[in-house]
């Protein structure tokens, strides 16, 4: 059901457009290895060598995840402002406050475990990011570590860190299955494996496991004692056809014991709650592998600001979240349905996507070059579009498959900036075709 064990960097033709450090980049006699930008940083580095910053009115930020910042119809103000308090000075605890732990404990407890054994603070840990958690994971986990592809770029980077300590084990997809697992596939494969990872809802496809089908991966890895570690960032941003969603969807819900589960759910403030700046970040499971993720972090990054977790606080108040959440899909939504609408128009295939802010779409079908994502890169830069070439995704940890990407002629487009700013984005691609039909 699974490939050979792999590991490294994926050594398709894109991966020689990443390499942007000399070999000896520091003059050092070679004391620094080459390392490349993950994928999508490398996008955004290359739009800024031609002007773009965040915020500038001139680019189209279709790249990049990030989300829209500002205020936003329907949701609540923004918060701008903290008080600084004397201990906020100090080193703060390991794991994150203890009102920090418990803050995010409730906000779980609220929205998926009613009725059920609740979360504690001792479940939940705090780091500056979900980048820094997730290799807070990637610094205590060993074993064969079962993953997907397409999904998150920085996995790949992070199974290389730790390749002396894991098997990566590829379980295959296909496009008829929103390139995604199915259970019945994923209760197979994980017979095999201590750990598997994945982004749900799914950076880049914007396909959701949810339902049943998440209830049978819960019940899998209780089974099998196959610890899922669940990348939720993309939680909230949930849709039911053309309409939002009715709410956000988590692992948590199904979680029989949160001391004992193997299951480890991964968030934070940066999507759902549109604070990528903060760089605040979390995750739930068992107090003693919440302690073992604590000790990767006293050598790792030695804890989450005082003054960030702060202000988080507010932003995880019910009143202030179910706001955001609500005119998060809303307005999301919106977005979504005409990205997808004048990307199909223009000749490309879109997976119908049911979370997330991006649309993984198929250039095949457009004239050259931009029948390649990178071709399409390239093209839309020169127009001040930015966006993400389908085979970053292509998760290859020590580029062990040989050969093209499957996902060379795919792209990612982002529906995060503001509507106004989609739409000039959409409409430069529009151009584009247009010029070379």
């Amino acid at each position: 059901m699974f490939g050979n064990p792999i590991g490294g960097s994926y050594g398709g033709e894109g991966q020689t457009h990443l390499s942007v450090a000399p070999r000896n980049c520091m003059g050092s006699g070679g004391a620094f290895r080459e390392v490349p930008y993950m994928g999508v940083i490398w996008v955004v580095a290359e739009a800024h060598k031609r002007g773009f910053w965040n915020g500038n009115p001139d680019w189209c930020n279709l790249g990049q995840g990030q989300p829209e910042i500002g205020e936003m119809e329907g949701a609540p103000e923004r918060l701008r402002s903290v008080v600084i308090e004397p201990e906020d000075q100090a080193y703060g605890p390991i794991n994150g406050t203890d009102e920090m732990r418990q803050a995010v404990a409730d906000h779980y407890n609220r929205l998926y475990r009613r009725g059920k054994k609740p979360y504690e603070a001792s479940n939940v840990g705090i780091a500056q990011g979900g980048r820094l958690m997730l290799s807070r994971v990637f610094g205590a986990v060993q074993g064969r570590m079962g993953y997907q592809v397409p999904d998150y770029t920085a996995y790949q980077d992070m199974m290389d860190y730790a390749s002396y300590r894991l098997e990566p084990m590829l379980i295959p997809t296909v496009e008829e299955s929103n390139f995604s697992i199915p259970p019945d596939e994923f209760a197979e494969a994980a017979k095999g494996l201590d750990c598997y990872l994945v982004s749900n809802p799914c950076n880049p496809t914007g396909h959701v496991i949810q339902g049943d089908e998440l209830a049978s991966y819960c019940r899998t890895a209780r089974r099998e004692d196959c610890t899922l570690i669940m990348d939720e960032f993309y939680s909230h941003f949930i849709y039911e056809g053309a309409q939002p969603g009715s709410g956000p969807v988590s692992s948590a819900q199904y979680v029989e014991d949160p001391d004992t589960d193997p299951i480890l759910v991964i968030d934070g403030l940066t999507k759902s709650f549109r604070y990528p700046g903060w760089r605040l970040g979390w995750v739930l499971g068992p107090p003693g592998v919440i302690e073992t993720l604590g000790r990767a972090a006293s050598a790792i990054d030695g804890g989450p600001s005082r003054i960030v977790q702060r202000i988080a606080l507010r932003a995880l108040e019910p009143g202030y979240a179910d706001q955001e959440t609500s005119a998060l899909r809303e307005i999301f939504v919106r977005k979504r349905n005409m990205m997808v609408e004048r990307l199909t128009k223009m000749g490309m295939r879109c997976l119908p996507g049911a979370a997330t802010f991006y649309v993984w779409a198929c250039v095949e079908e457009l004239p050259e070059p931009l029948n390649d994502g990178m071709g399409m890169f390239w093209a839309a830069l020169d127009r001040k579009v930015m966006t993400v070439p389908g085979e970053f995704f292509d998760v290859n940890p020590g580029g062990e498959r040989g050969g093209e990407s499957p996902f060379r002629q795919w792209v990612r487009f982002s529906f995060g900036p503001p509507m106004e700013n989609v739409d000039l984005g959409l409409s430069r691609l529009e151009d584009l075709l247009g010029d070379n039909s």
